[in-house]
């Protein structure tokens, strides 16, 4: 249990962790389970400087707070937005084209302005949150971002052999795979419902340009739908209160 959540911690952050010692492809399927765990962990490190500045003003905390939220995952997911929008823009419809683009490690100008939109998108939802002490939304975000992982593998064919992804596609087992993202699913609506809504509509628009141009999904995909799993499920919350 414990290897396959810092396995999970290895992969989906920067914190550093021991040394697992060998690992076989079985493994990378079970650490999947604790991606949520994961996105707990990281909600509690982005909800630490509540606690560290509490007098501070909203927007220099909700700027501090998009900042570590970049920093703890080291911009793994950023990347695949960065990557996806390239990859949609500059593929012009063609399949072969866009899975070349997505192995391309260099940004181009629609992965830049991706990035910085996302960023954005986020700081001024944290901003709203902030103003009206929902710190809770901003916890429970990095779970359902990685529980949006879950759920693209579980209902999205994975196009790209080899590779950790592939592993974890390969080997997750898929009846905890679905309590665990159905609890948090369950989880957020009694939070928030309206997150939710906004959580499953960038979901279901994420996944529908990806069978279309991709026939299925890769790492990049997977690391662009946490960004806007958690971005949407922020910025719907944000949306209700000024409503």
């Amino acid at each position: 249990m414990m290897k396959h959540f810092c396995l999970a911690l290895s992969f989906l952050t920067r914190i550093p962790v021991a040394d697992l010692g060998k690992l076989d492809p079985a493994d990378f399927g079970h650490s999947a389970l604790y991606y949520p765990l994961v996105g707990l962990l990281i909600g509690l490190i982005l909800c630490a400087p509540l606690l560290l500045f509490p007098h501070a003003h909203p927007l220099l905390l909700a700027a501090i707070i998009t900042v570590l939220w970049a920093i703890i995952t080291g911009g793994l997911h950023l990347d695949g937005v960065a990557d996806g929008a390239d990859a949609w823009l500059g593929g012009l419809g063609d399949e072969e084209k866009t899975h070349r683009i997505l192995k391309d490690p260099l940004v181009g100008a629609a992965g830049a302005i991706a990035i910085s939109s996302v960023m954005l998108l986020k700081f001024a939802a944290l901003t709203v949150l902030l103003e009206n002490h929902w710190w809770w939304v901003i916890l429970f975000a990095p779970v359902l971002g990685r529980a949006a992982v879950l759920l693209l593998f579980l209902t999205t064919p994975y196009v790209r052999r080899g590779g950790l992804a592939s592993a974890v596609t390969d080997f997750m087992p898929i009846g905890s795979a679905w309590l665990i993202t159905l609890g948090c699913l369950i989880m957020g609506l009694v939070l928030a419902w309206q997150g939710v809504f906004w959580f499953l509509l960038s979901f279901w628009l994420l996944r529908r340009l990806m069978m279309k141009r991709l026939q299925g999904c890769t790492g990049d995909t997977a690391g662009a739908s946490v960004e806007l799993g958690e971005a949407f499920w922020i910025l719907g919350i944000a949306l209700s209160l000024n409503t």
